[in-house]
C-alpha cells in the first residue's frame, strides 16, 4: 500500500490508528486531518513515508505520533506546531 484512501475521513470516532510496518507507504491523505478525535498515530518503520499532510495539524486531541525509523521523511510540516495536545513524539 502506497497510499491510504482518502475515504479515512469516515473513520471519524477512531482514536488510535497502527499502520507501522507499512514500509511501502509514502504518504498520508489530506483527509487524515479529519479524524478529529484521533490521539495516536503509529506510523513506526514506514520507511518510504516522504511526506505529512499540513491537515495534520488540524488533529486537536492528538497525543502520540510514532515516526520511528521513517527514513524517507525528511521534515515535518509546519502546521504541527497546532498540536496543542501532543505529549510525545519519537
Amino acid at each position: 500500500m502506497k497510499e491510504l484512501s482518502t475515504s479515512i475521513r469516515k473513520l471519524n470516532a477512531f482514536l488510535e490508528l497502527n499502520l507501522s510496518g507499512c514500509s511501502s507507504l509514502q504518504k498520508l491523505p489530506i483527509s487524515i486531518g479529519q479524524l478529529i478525535t484521533l490521539q495516536e498515530l503509529n506510523l513506526l518503520r514506514c520507511s518510504s513515508l516522504q511526506k505529512l499532510s499540513t491537515s495534520i495539524g488540524q488533529l486537536s486531541a492528538f497525543q502520540n505520533f510514532d515516526l520511528s525509523s521513517c527514513y524517507g521523511l525528511k521534515k515535518l510540516p509546519t502546521s504541527i506546531s497546532r498540536l496543542t495536545a501532543l505529549e510525545n513524539i519519537c
